[in-house]
């Protein structure tokens, strides 16, 4: 008989409230990071692979609706309800500084060549609304933003500060995502996923999900498939040719705010209303594997290297506790 496929997440707890926001740091010489935003006012950051914990960034005094890290992952910058956006030290912990605004902040995003980072405040000019999302493209010469009560997503000429182009949706765009190799953004509105192409903003393919979603991320190393989350609390994985649905995810206990695949497009994660996040191998082991490896661990010698990354990392790092 064939061994049934079955999806084993490792679990992260540290959360108190939602999470709201995912992000993976590009793969480095010490591995990758993912770091989350979360409601509970402290964004915490952990290795990418095993999601072992490496520390918590405390100093905001409201809800954490967005953090990213650079390319380096060096720094991390996080946006929050208390009207600030703040630079931090990946290493340290230490608060590099804070950016206050006149507004509720729910987006931010480091430039490629991390030279800038951008926040998305309610204020920006000609914004027809709350920005819910930000994204750079094309060498950092263009921006990408979404409004929590508006449809369509807008693109910002950085130079001439006006918008250039707009895509239209139904609904508000929730999500949206650049893919890793810059060819195509990947957003969710209301129940539908859409593809578009990045250079001459064309819709590529739109997909209607068996709900509503919130987010939604293309598997970055193939392109062959793609992740989505939303109200139902399942994370659903789908083909990115066809739509085909190829899996779905059980395991939250509340409905569904952020899923990214990590940079090498072997796991992927998930941040729910439960206040755990979920990491998935993109490839299910079968029932007889999953009895030979604990369902919260990772196979041996994956999880040999992910130690030895986390040694080197936690004897510089001196992030508050969880």
């Amino acid at each position: 008989m064939e061994k049934k496929k079955v999806a084993l997440p490792l679990v992260c707890h540290g959360h108190s409230r939602p999470v709201v926001d995912l992000f993976y740091s590009p793969i480095t010489p010490d591995g990758y990071f993912l770091i989350s935003a979360s409601k509970d006012s402290t964004p915490m950051l952990r290795n990418g692979e095993t999601g072992d914990w490496f520390g918590t960034f405390e100093g905001h005094k409201g809800a954490v609706w967005s953090s990213c890290l650079d390319t380096n992952a060096l720094r991390v910058a996080s946006a929050s309800a208390d009207f600030s956006a703040k630079l931090w030290d990946a290493l340290t912990g230490d608060e590099l500084h804070s950016f206050e605004h006149k507004h509720i902040v729910r987006a931010c995003a480091f430039s490629e060549d991390t030279h800038h980072l951008l926040t998305a405040p309610r204020e920006v000019d000609n914004s027809p609304g709350s920005i819910r999302t930000v994204a750079w493209l094309h060498s950092d010469q263009t921006i990408l933003s979404s409004c929590s009560d508006t449809s369509g997503v807008r693109f910002w000429d950085l130079r001439s500060g006006k918008i250039v182009q707009t895509l239209e949706t139904k609904s508000p765009v929730t999500s949206a995502e650049v893919s890793q190799d810059g060819r195509y953004i990947t957003t969710a509105d209301g129940s539908t996923v859409k593809f578009w192409d990045s250079n001459h903003f064309e819709l590529v393919k739109s997909y209607d999900m068996p709900c509503n979603v919130e987010s939604a991320s293309l598997e970055p190393k193939h392109g062959d498939k793609f992740i989505a989350g939303g109200e139902d609390m399942w994370v659903h994985v789908f083909d990115f040719h066809t739509g085909k649905e190829l899996g779905c995810n059980k395991g939250h206990h509340g409905p569904i705010h952020c899923v990214r695949f990590a940079p090498g497009g072997e796991s992927y994660a998930s941040g729910s209303e439960d206040g755990t996040i979920r990491i998935w191998l993109t490839s299910p082991v079968s029932r007889e594997e999953s009895d030979a490896v604990p369902g919260n661990a990772l196979n041996p010698k994956v999880k040999a290297v992910a130690d030895e990354v986390t040694r080197k990392i936690k004897t510089s790092l001196h992030i508050g506790t969880a």
